[in-house]
């Protein structure tokens, strides 16, 4: 099943995208980092342990859910 996660909050679109065997967060259109698994980007992206996005939002402010379950995946072909 190809796709990604995304919650939208307040402050804009954060995504959890699969590429090439890893997990690349990212906010808009900035990629925040590269990560063995979606897990270790999601805690990383709540934890504010991210590089931060070019308008200097710290993801940690943003009510993101610690669980990726609560996440919205989208399905890609």
């Amino acid at each position: 099943m190809r796709g990604y996660w995304q919650f939208e909050t307040r402050r804009g679109t954060f995504r959890i995208v699969p590429r090439s065997g890893r997990f690349h967060p990212f906010y808009g259109d900035e990629d925040l980092g590269s990560y063995h698994s979606v897990e270790a980007a999601l805690d990383d992206l709540v934890g504010g342990h991210t590089v931060f996005p070019s308008n200097g939002i710290d993801p940690s402010t943003c009510g993101l859910p610690e669980e990726i379950a609560e996440w919205a995946f989208i399905r890609t072909s």
